[in-house]
């Protein structure tokens, strides 16, 4: 496996840090997170003005890039940068799924000018993928869709929905899982901010018009590869958070002085910095995995094992950062705290530590078991 990166991924990693270390000093970050639409929209533009989002589409779908590692290298800096951009919402998802289903209109998307919203988590179905409970009865001309969707991502400045709903089967059974696209103006919601970062809404569908996107009942295999992909893209995100809070860790070892030194001399806390920077790196080791997989035979193992462990380094890091800054550990002032809540709803996205595990032993008593991918 070759996760050394091309010349033009280097450029473009060079440029996306460059670019967001200006637009997310301590002040662009603070005012994102509090717009309307719970992100900049200039910086939006200026992202998609980069091609930043073409980067995550092939050629053939119009962009230029498209592989778990252009994935792996645009989400990293994303979370470097604490980023609140609905990238893996439009991008990943939304766009992932047009890119199956209706690649003619991924254009708008890709210059940043349409925003989509992927409605398929229900109420009470947790983590499961294939279980839907939502209905969708043809209608003339259309289809009419009945049922609730739970914390819709990026509801607040979608211009379009996409909403599962079934027309087959029962439970969570994969088949009869149909994808489906409602303009915003069927849809009644009101959009609340989400920690960290962003906006999502509950929906409640009853008889909202909609148009069938792709086969009907056919729409999981697509569900679950953009489902996968966004999964490296919250790991990869994860990463770079991670590698941020190591740097402020550090500087501020650096920095604060007890007995007339720099507290970073006292062995004990070198000791704990040491096992964070292991832990990152084994982080590290499993989002390069999953890129190089993240589209292979394996990828559902690969998935829940790159998931499980990020989720535990990510608690480790955040709770060791934490107690060595002490009181300003927490603060909203302070960076750090920014970055530990951003990563606390990591965990919490398309899967937590628990789900993954259970599902990695799930999928391992079927598959010969990956070496060394999970604990």
């Amino acid at each position: 496996m070759n996760f050394e990166w091309t010349d033009e991924q280097r450029m473009l990693q060079d440029g996306l840090r460059r670019y967001l270390s200006d637009a997310y000093d301590a002040t662009g970050r603070k005012a994102a997170r509090e717009a309307d639409r719970g992100f900049s929209a200039e910086t939006w533009a200026g992202l998609a003005e980069m091609g930043v989002v073409g980067a995550l589409f092939s050629e053939d779908q119009g962009g230029f890039g498209g592989s778990g590692f252009d994935l792996a290298l645009v989400f990293e800096e994303m979370g470097r940068a604490g980023a609140v951009d609905p990238l893996i919402d439009t991008g990943v998802l939304g766009g992932g799924l047009l890119a199956t289903f209706e690649p003619d209109t991924l254009e708008g998307v890709i210059a940043g000018e349409t925003h989509l919203a992927l409605a398929h988590a229900e109420p009470g179905a947790r983590y499961e993928l294939a279980r839907v409970a939502a209905t969708a009865e043809r209608d003339e001309g259309g289809w009419r869709l009945s049922g609730r969707k739970a914390v819709v991502a990026n509801a607040a400045a979608a211009d379009r929905f996409l909403v599962t709903a079934r027309t087959g089967g029962a439970g969570a059974d994969p088949d009869g899982i149909s994808l489906f696209a409602v303009e915003r103006g069927a849809l009644d919601f009101r959009p609340y901010p989400v920690v960290g970062g962003g906006t999502a809404a509950e929906l409640s569908l009853d008889g909202t018009p909609a148009t069938l996107l792709g086969p009907e009942g056919g729409a999981y295999p697509a569900l679950a590869a953009v489902h996968a992909r966004a999964t490296l893209a919250v790991c990869a995100e994860a990463l770079g958070m991670m590698e941020a809070v190591r740097d402020l860790t550090g500087d501020y070892l650096r920095t604060r002085k007890q007995f007339g030194q720099p507290i970073g001399k006292f062995q004990v806390l070198q000791h704990r910095m040491a096992d964070v920077l292991i832990e990152i790196e084994q982080a590290r080791s499993a989002v390069i995995n999953l890129a190089g997989n993240v589209d292979g035979d394996a990828r559902d193992l690969h998935v829940a094992a790159a998931k499980n462990l990020v989720g535990h380094v990510a608690r480790l890091v955040v709770e060791e950062a934490i107690q060595m800054h002490g009181g300003i550990g927490v603060t909203e002032e302070y960076d750090l705290g920014h970055y530990a809540r951003r990563l606390s709803m990591v965990d919490h996205r398309f899967g937590d530590t628990i789900h993954h595990l259970e599902r990695f032993i799930a999928l391992t008593r079927d598959a010969a078991p990956l070496e060394g991918a999970a604990r």
